[in-house]
């Protein structure tokens, strides 16, 4: 998809910039493929805000996307649609009996073309197979980490992992944050790009369309009162007073590693990623 750049007749248009959706579906979700999406708001299961800066927005449906495997061996691709609540687009599929189905869409993707699954598919952008029965080298994504429980790694928008190779039935994969590790390789993954890598280039200009898109105006923490935020408080234009920043609730920030090392797939990781 290519970008669209605004004339800057007026302040909020300029650098103002879109995606080029004329070659998406104007259909609308079929309602087996939709279910209703309740907001909250940056809030967990309890009620409390653990993302901060976060509600309002615009009403939408949450897409059924089917990360795993396909129902049947091969479908017909009907449609690419638009997903909002993603960053990538999805394609409807159509299988032999009717049935109808949401994957995501890879960069080589076109409408009346078909989608493979299962054991000695054709090497082909889309098509979902086993990782030992990929070629080395090759582009992957939607990949699993346990056999079975659908994919889990690289959904997004224009992103892959490389297929390192394949010994003693242990894949080894490059990820696009340079990260490389381990999964079983009888683990299914689908070869190819997710499609619509623009979508990182698209500049929103305006604060409406951020808030359209359920992202509330962002207050520095050393402008708040100490009650409010680790960096509050103080006198004039001080710094945060601390060795390095922090969360609103206290955790270091900006840099600091996350990574539970008591975590069963830590010894999966061979090379942590550099960026």
């Amino acid at each position: 998809m290519a970008t669209k750049i605004i004339r800057p007749l007026t302040n909020s248009k300029r650098g103002t910039s879109y995606l080029d959706f004329s070659a998406l579906s104007k259909e609308k979700t079929p309602k087996s493929l939709r279910a209703v999406l309740t907001k909250n708001a940056g809030r967990n299961n309890t009620g409390r805000i653990t993302v901060a800066h976060r509600g309002g927005g615009e009403k939408r449906f949450y897409r059924l996307v089917n990360f795993g495997n396909l129902v049947e061996n091969k479908a017909k691709i009907v449609s690419i649609d638009y997903d909002p609540n993603r960053s990538a687009n999805i394609a409807k599929i159509e299988y032999q009996s009717g049935k109808l189905d949401y994957i995501l869409a890879t960069d080589k993707m076109k409408v009346g073309g078909s989608v493979e699954c299962g054991e000695g598919v054709a090497v082909r952008s889309g098509n979902r197979t086993k990782i030992s029965q990929i070629p080395v080298g090759s582009t992957i994504f939607n990949i699993e980490i346990m056999p079975g429980r659908g994919g889990k790694i690289c959904r997004s928008a224009g992103n892959y992992a490389t297929l390192l190779g394949v010994e003693n039935n242990i894949a080894t994969l490059k990820l696009p944050s340079s990260e490389v590790r381990h999964v079983p390789a009888n683990c299914y993954a689908s070869i190819g790009a997710v499609g619509n890598a623009e979508a990182m280039n698209v500049s929103f200009g305006s604060a409406g369309r951020m808030r359209h898109k359920r992202i509330r105006p962002t207050v520095r923490g050393k402008a708040k009162n100490p009650v409010d935020h680790p960096h509050g408080g103080g006198e004039g234009g001080t710094s945060i007073g601390m060795p390095g920043p922090k969360t609103p609730w206290g955790m270091p920030a900006l840099g600091h590693r996350t990574r539970n090392k008591k975590n069963r797939n830590q010894k999966f990781i061979i090379k942590r990623r550099s960026k």
